[in-house]
């Protein structure tokens, strides 16, 4: 008789399992582009996805690396700096350039940030203090705030600038970074490569995942490129791939949809 109960509670619960895991399957997220859940990244993507690709047809850039570089050097427009400086490609200051000076800003656990906007700081009460390194990065507000500790979120309330910061920064990446000029052999060879490949081609390469692959590959991961760590190019190409950003840009560019549409597709 125990023996009875024991098998029959036995199959009940193996039933049980049966109906969770296909009810978990049912409602897995089955989408190849896994990042595009995420309404951060939607939101920073489309409003930077139309400069990428401006900037990709005039200087013979991949859209979809500049696009996945800025998401994974920015927290998809989510870091401070980023958020202060409009700098969402994390690009060195040169001579000359302003920089954001040191700042004395608070933490919150409950927020798992920094806070640089007084009217989130006021939410929070587990704040601490704490006095932020003076970034070497180039700060792209107007010449009147930039390099100052004044205005801090001027890029977060005004659309216009924040747009005119953005599209100046990669068009910074553009003409003074991956260029024949530079006197970082990487990125002359890089530029020359790149040159090359769409005179055999067309530009349309510049939307073709071996060719966004590749140039990740040839500027970073090595010293004196843009990031010297080894994992840094698979963490960006990891970016362009849960993102579905090759399949994005090329969606907008040839198949002539508008950012939402593309943005859709699985």
């Amino acid at each position: 008789m125990l023996t009875k109960i024991y098998i029959t509670k036995k199959i009940r619960y193996i039933v049980l399992s049966i109906i969770l895991f296909s009810i978990n399957l049912l409602h897995a997220d089955t989408s190849v582009y896994k990042y595009r859940k995420y309404p951060h990244v939607k939101k920073f993507y489309k409003e930077i996805t139309p400069i990428a690709i401006k900037i990709s047809k005039q200087y013979n850039l991949p859209a979809a690396s500049l696009l996945a570089i800025a998401g994974l050097e920015s927290g998809y427009g989510r870091g401070y700096v980023c958020q202060i400086t409009g700098n969402i490609m994390s690009l060195g200051a040169f001579k000359g350039d302003p920089e954001l000076p040191a700042l004395t800003l608070p933490y919150s656990k409950t927020a798992k940030k920094i806070l640089f906007d007084k009217n989130e700081i006021k939410k929070y009460t587990d704040l601490e203090y704490k006095k932020r390194h003076k970034s070497l990065k180039k700060d792209y507000r107007p010449l009147k705030y930039a390099g100052t500790v004044h205005n801090l979120t001027l890029l977060k309330y005004n659309k216009k600038l924040r747009y005119h910061a953005h599209y100046t920064c990669l068009n910074d990446f553009a003409t003074k970074w991956i260029c024949k000029k530079s006197n970082k052999k990487v990125f002359k060879n890089a530029k020359v490569w790149l040159e090359t490949l769409v005179a055999r081609n067309s530009k349309n390469i510049l939307f073709n995942m071996d060719a966004n692959n590749k140039f990740i590959e040839k500027i970073g991961g090595m010293k004196n490129s843009f990031n010297y760590r080894k994992s840094w190019p698979t963490k960006v190409k990891q970016v362009m791939k849960k993102a579905g950003l090759v399949e994005l840009v090329d969606n907008i560019e040839n198949k002539h949809m508008n950012f939402d549409e593309a943005w859709e597709q699985k």
